[in-house]
Order: C-alpha cells, then structure tokens, then sequence
C-alpha cells in the first residue's frame, strides 16, 4: 500500500512522542496517516471485504476437487399385531424373527464430481481471484483518499497557524498606534474621533485572532474525527517549518505526472482489473453451450434386528457400492446462454467506458493540482514582492504618524494593504505546497514531504 510520509526537519523530529492518549502528545503528518490507516472505520470496512474476496477465492477452488458426504438413518418400527405366519423382506433381507419392535439402520458414502462444465468451474476461480484484486485495490484506493483528506485537512491547519501569527503581529502594531495616538491626543495633536479609529482597529484585529483561532481548532477537530479519535483528550498538532523554497520548487510537467499516475494509481488499476474480469464473464457464460459431465459414486450397507445374521455380517453381507457417469448436452435452453453471452459482452463495454472515464477524471484531477501549483507559484512569487513593497510603505506611513506628518485615513489604508499582501502571500505559498506535493503522490511517489 502507498504510504503517504511527512518528512519533518530535524526540529520537528525532536518533538517529544509520548502515548496516544497523552495530551502532551503533538502529532505529525506522519503520527495522522499511521494511525488512520489502522484506525479509519471506512478503511477496516474494505479490508474486511477484502477477507471476504479471499474466502470467495478458496471455496472456488475448492469447487474443483470431488465432494464427499456420509449419510446413517435409523428407525424403529412397532408392529402390535405381528402375524408369525408373515415373513417380511427389510433392505433386500428376509426377515427370520417376528418381534413387535424392530430396529433398522443404514450406512452410506456419496461421492461426485465435476468432470468438464465447458470450463465453468475453472474460470469461475479466474473470476474470484480478479475480484480479490479488485477488493486490494479497492483497499489502496480507500487509504489514498483518507491519505489526500489527511494532508489537506493538515496543510490548511499549518497556514491558519501560520495566519494567526501574522494577525498577532498585526494587532501588536495597532496597540502601538494606539498607544501613539493617545499620546498625541494629550499633546493636542489628534483628535479623540482620529484614536478611536485606532481603537477599533485594534478591536478588529483582535476578532480576527479569535476568528483565525476558531477555524484552526475546527480544523483540527475534522482532523481528529477523520482519525477515530473519539476521546476527550486534547488533541493538537506539530507545525514543522514551511520554507519558501517548498513553494518555488520546480513544478513537475503534465504529461510526465499522467502517465505515470495511469501506472500505479488504484482507481485505473481497478477499473482495467474490471475490464479482464468481464471477459472472464464472457467466457462462463459461453460455457453454457457445453456439455456437463459428472461422476458418481456410492458406497452403502445397512442392518435390521429382525435378521437371522449378527450386526457384523449384516454389515458385510449387506454392503454394496456403485459408479457412475452422467452426460447432460444443452439442446434448446430458451435463448437463456445467449441472453447471458450478450449482457456479459454488453457489461465488457459498460466496464470499457468506466476505464476511460476513470483515466478522464484522474488527467482532470492532475490538471487542476497542476494548475493550481502552477498559477499560485506565480502568485506566491508576485504576493513576496508586494509585502516588501507594502512594509517599506508602510515603516515610512507610521514615520510620518509618529511625528504628526499623515493622516490616520492613510495609516490604517497602508496597514490593511500590508495585511492582506501578507495573507495572499501565505495562502498563495501554502496552496503552492500542497498542489505539489500531490502531483508528487499521483506520480507514484511514496511521500508527501517538506523538504526538498
């Protein structure tokens, strides 16, 4: 199974790991996947189809060898009005004794076996075995998509952090303009209307924290959902160190990702396992025109107290066996096999066209990640520059505050432009991340890593 790795720098590997049900605990990318993948009900649900798959498996081939079953009756009979005169055969043996009560017994062993069904039975273990691949790959396929919602979910928790911070930053310089504008208002230099504009900002940045905050811990609790994790234990995640060259690196071409996800993702695996499986189908239901040969063989003896012999040579005596062979040749069967070889035919096409609308919507989904990684690199690129532009703007904006120069208008224009460059910025590097490294994990590749 593909395994999706979060590599973590090395301050991020010295995080402390205690057990799972310590809230000291901070967990990785890497802590997330594992335990997913043991824990995710939907995933252990496809596990146990594939354990249903398997027995499906060992009981067609099981179907090949001969079956084999025993049989014993025994029965006891009360006649109160026994004629001596009256002799009486049981099993093929002529009664000696005349009781009331007798007792009879039977023993017997049946044997048969499927010589030719035009290859039915053979075919059928084919079958089962194409659909235990199914059920593997079908296994795959449900640990990647828990995998992708894992290192979204993750990836969108490390930009929020990454964004409260900022506002932090932000509100940190708002208390210092309001601090000025007070001093200012006390020197006669700003008017009361002028600081509480400054108030508010500050107010608004702090709502903005809260906000920021309040999306995080929701974040994290899809996250912990995702995980099974039931518990009233805090849960909280390691935030590993995004550098900037993560979001420069060189984004993979098109084609070259495509192509090798058509090779190894589970979804175009399944879909062509289905494709082989219909032809399998086609040629069961073609057996249908065969004919059946069957062999069968019995083995049997019985006994009766009305027997002059003892229960020993009754048994011996009384012991017969035989074979046989059958041969059924399907003459007419009311279009019934002809019926079955087109809808298996027509079912090869339906699986056909799932195949290729399964490789259309994995070229879609590469493309979009493709696009997406391509178009905010750019905008990451565009978005650093602007927030140099807006803080040198900005550092020289609350030079001219500080000494009575601007306006408080112009301040907080300059302060909400820093801000929402900083904010692109991040979601243009974070997105940037992302998109990349799942065009790494369509490729084949088995990590999802931060670093280069």
């Amino acid at each position: 199974m593909t395994v999706l790795l979060w590599g973590l720098s090395a301050a991020a590997q010295s995080t402390q790991h205690v057990g799972l049900s310590s809230s000291s605990r901070l967990w990785t990318l890497q802590d997330c996947l594992d335990y997913a993948l043991q824990h995710n009900i939907t995933l252990q649900r496809a596990r146990l189809q594939l354990q249903s798959a398997k027995e499906d498996v060992s009981q067609s081939k099981s179907a090949l060898l001969p079956s084999l079953s025993a049989s014993t009756s025994h029965n006891l009979a009360y006649r109160p009005w026994q004629d001596s005169g009256i002799t009486t055969v049981t099993n093929g043996t002529v009664n000696t004794k005349v009781d009331k009560a007798s007792y009879n017994g039977s023993y017997g062993l049946n044997a048969q076996w499927t010589v030719w069904n035009g290859g039915r039975n053979r075919n059928q273990v084919k079958l089962n075995k194409l659909a235990q691949e199914q059920a593997e790959l079908q296994t795959q396929q449900t640990a990647n998509s828990i995998q992708e919602q894992i290192a979204q979910l993750y990836v969108q928790i490390l930009y929020l952090t990454e964004a409260v911070k900022v506002n932090e930053e932000t509100l940190k310089t708002s208390q210092k303009n309001e601090q000025r504008g007070r001093e200012m208002v006390e020197v006669g230099k700003m008017s009361k209307a002028d600081l509480a504009q400054l108030s508010a900002q500050r107010t608004t940045d702090e709502y903005n924290i809260v906000a920021a905050q309040s999306q995080v811990s929701n974040y994290k609790l899809q996250l912990k959902q995702l995980l099974e994790i039931t518990d009233d234990v805090a849960f909280d995640v390691a935030v590993p160190p995004m550098t900037d060259d993560m979001a420069l690196a060189e984004v993979p071409a098109l084609a070259g990702v495509y192509e090798r996800a058509l090779g190894s993702r589970p979804e175009i695996q399944s879909a062509e396992m289905a494709v082989k499986s219909s032809d399998v189908s086609i040629n069961i239901a073609k057996a249908g025109h065969m004919p059946t040969v069957n062999l069968a063989a019995s083995a049997g003896t019985s006994t009766n107290s009305l027997a002059g012999n003892g229960w020993g040579n009754q048994m011996k005596f009384n012991f017969n066996s035989g074979a046989g062979v059958s041969v059924s040749v399907p003459i007419f069967d009311q279009r019934q096999t002809r019926t079955n070889v087109n809808k298996a035919r027509l079912q090869r096409e339906t699986n056909m066209l799932a195949l290729q609308a399964e490789q259309k919507q994995l070229y879609k989904t590469i493309e979009t990640f493709w696009l997406d990684a391509t178009t905010n690199q750019q905008k990451f690129r565009a978005a650093k520059a602007t927030v140099e532009s807006e803080q040198q703007s900005y550092g020289l904006l609350q030079e001219k505050f500080n000494v009575g120069l601007t306006n408080i208008v112009e301040l907080m224009t300059g302060r909400d432009k820093l801000l929402q460059a900083e904010q692109n910025c991040l979601q243009a590097k974070y997105t940037t991340i992302l998109n990349l490294q799942m065009l790494r994990f369509y490729s084949g590749g088995n990590a999802l890593t931060t670093t280069n």
